[in-house]
């Protein structure tokens, strides 16, 4: 029996209809697909009734590396069994997704693997409430944090001058907006917090990194801190809400 392969397909950011038209056609040759916590139920459709499906997801802060280790035995697994495996993650596999981390461990175990690029949230998720994450005039680059943990250099990051987009920081809110505040970065910079986007249950606070809050939200949720949240659609929210 020939070996299979693995496919790492990015789903995009939330809404099933962002997923490539290559991720897609991945989904509709799969064998067996590996989906995590952040993708859409409907995506699984797009796979054949026979594929099997497996969720491989964790819930947020819950420890991963013994349950990254099962996911890469399975890929492996039953990519030797001569299948075709999709594994699906939420946005884009290489952006706080451990993709290259999956990629590694398949290429070191011999298999073959291919990689579908997905529409990763820290940009898509700002865009859907009109708010570019570079913008001429405003932010000459952006910076992608994780606000999960771990050691981040805030004080440089206060300095920067980018547009800061924080995954998984919800939790850590609190810590973050203090430790940029402590690090010179103005209290009356724009910041903002949207949860589920660009789903029909997005919701998004506006304020400042003085005011900002994550009360209410559950996530998961991207934070944009920078001059670019004056650009959201603040004037088309108030029409829509009329």
């Amino acid at each position: 029996m020939s070996e299979g392969k693995v496919v790492l397909v990015g789903a995009g950011p939330g809404a099933p209809d962002l997923i490539t038209l290559r991720g897609v056609e991945a989904l509709r040759h799969a064998d067996v697909v590996l989906y995590d916590r952040l993708t859409h139920p409907a995506l699984l459709e797009h796979a054949p009734i026979d594929a099997e499906r497996i969720y491989c997801g964790r819930a947020p802060g819950a420890p991963g590396d013994d349950r990254q280790e099962s996911i890469h035995d399975l890929m492996v697994r039953h990519a030797r069994a001569g299948r075709v495996v999709v594994r699906l993650k939420g946005g884009d596999p290489f952006v706080f997704g451990r993709g290259g981390e999956e990629l590694q461990a398949l290429i070191a175990q011999g298999i073959e693997v291919e990689v579908i690029p997905g529409i990763t949230a820290g940009i898509s998720v700002p865009a859907a409430l009109g708010i570019p994450v570079t913008h001429r005039g405003l932010a000459r680059g952006v910076t992608f944090v994780s606000g999960h943990g771990g050691e981040t250099d805030w004080s440089a990051l206060a300095r920067s001058g980018t547009t800061l987009v924080i995954y998984m920081g919800l939790r850590n809110l609190e810590r973050i907006v203090s430790a940029l505040k402590s690090a010179g970065m103005s209290p009356q910079t724009p910041a903002c917090v949207i949860e589920n986007g660009t789903l029909r249950s997005q919701r998004q606070v506006l304020a400042t990194l003085g005011t900002l809050s994550a009360a209410g939200f559950e996530g998961p949720a991207i934070i944009v801190v920078g001059e670019v949240v004056r650009l959201a659609r603040i004037a088309l929210q108030e029409k829509k809400a009329a």
